[in-house]
């Protein structure tokens, strides 16, 4: 009993100490943890294409709205060409990851993962995307791929398939990479004043998220929750962000791509015990009502910004991604719900591909 006593009632107290502040493993969604759908077995038509070259140069790339007013919503054809080309290999890498992960959990195939692996390996190990020379689309193209990758990953690392087990070395090294990108990404988009804190700011957030869990990171999470705060806290009492109305015509497509970062970040935190829901009062169950709203009739748009908005963006239904997050959040009824299962299943890259898979598996893939 004394021997007990000498050994063991230090650990106990220690842990009586310490226990409250140890805290568990970072965990994505429960979809994240799915198997592969239906392993194949054989090769198929699959082709690994060569990667990418690993972009190691400056971040400096053009703005497709170079030349815009304040509003910045005129686009630019001749510097949006210029930004699609010096930018290619890195949107050839997110969609190509995307893809390449969706089609490794369908059939399993072996090859699939490999050429995953590949690729990201190949941008690891030459520490791509890293440069500290940068402008503010070079900045944002580092945040957009960072969350394409992580969240992306975030598919292989999780799944109850265990696709990385046998791939230990690479995986370190992917992650380690992911997580440099997260901590210039927190350096990129931190301490900004609050007039220039918009979706970029949402997106910096949301990749930095998918990379706090992707590598258990607390630090990381911590920092993605406190820029959702930030967001969230923007929204005023009609569900309107002032630093998007500031995009006019573009006004209602800008709210609407503020919703997937945030609604995801929302999520990964409820996956990990911090309910951001009610944050100033309900306001991204808010922002999301009045962006459906506003995608039906634009009329309170047009009245806040005194501009015909321009629905292009809203056409198109993978614009609507965040609506998978988001009603698992705010259990969508009525005419949100029926407007999500008419456009479903929802894919987007930069949310790391299906996410229809990921929140609403059983949902009939009518496409």
């Amino acid at each position: 009993m004394t021997s007990f006593s000498r050994k063991t009632a230090p650990t106990l107290l220690a842990l009586a100490l310490f226990g409250s502040a140890a805290q568990a493993a970072l965990v994505p969604p429960q979809g994240y943890y799915a198997g592969i759908d239906k392993p194949k077995t054989g090769e198929g038509n699959f082709t690994c294409e060569a990667p990418p070259k690993p972009y190691t140069g400056p971040l400096q790339f053009r703005s497709k709205y170079e030349g815009s007013d304040k509003a910045r919503a005129t686009l630019n054809v001749a510097s949006e060409k210029a930004f699609h080309d010096s930018t290619a290999d890195i949107t050839t890498l997110e969609r190509g990851i995307s893809k390449m992960v969706g089609q490794y959990m369908r059939d399993g195939r072996p090859a699939q993962l490999d050429c995953v692996l590949t690729w990201l390996d190949t941008w690891a190990r030459a520490d791509a995307l890293e440069s500290t020379d940068f402008n503010h689309t070079g900045k944002s193209m580092r945040k957009w791929a960072l969350g394409s990758m992580s969240g992306s990953w975030l598919r292989l690392k999780f799944s109850n398939a265990r696709p990385l087990a046998a791939h230990q070395a690479q995986a370190q090294e992917i992650e380690r990479w992911l997580a440099q990108l997260a901590e210039q990404t927190v350096r990129d988009w931190s301490d900004l004043p609050l007039e220039k804190i918009n979706n970029h700011s949402y997106w910096a957030a949301w990749s930095v998220m998918a990379t706090a869990v992707a590598t258990d990171r607390r630090d990381l999470f911590d920092w993605a929750v406190k820029e959702y705060k930030v967001g969230a806290n923007q929204i005023d009492d009609q569900g309107f962000l002032p630093n998007e109305l500031k995009r006019r015509q573009r006004a209602l497509a800008y709210h609407n791509y503020a919703l997937p970062p945030l609604s995801m970040i929302a999520s990964f935190a409820q996956a990990n015990g911090v309910d951001l829901r009610a944050e100033n009062n309900f306001a991204l169950q808010r922002l999301g009502e009045g962006v459906l709203a506003g995608a039906r009739d634009p009329i309170h748009f047009v009245k806040r910004t005194g501009q015909k908005q321009d629905m292009k963006d809203l056409k198109v239904e993978s614009k609507y991604a965040w609506l998978e997050p988001w009603c698992a959040l705010y259990h969508c009824v009525g005419d949100s719900l029926e407007r999500k299962h008419e456009m479903q299943p929802f894919n987007s890259f930069r949310l790391g591909g299906d996410v229809t898979r990921v929140y609403d598996p059983n949902a009939e893939h009518k496409k």
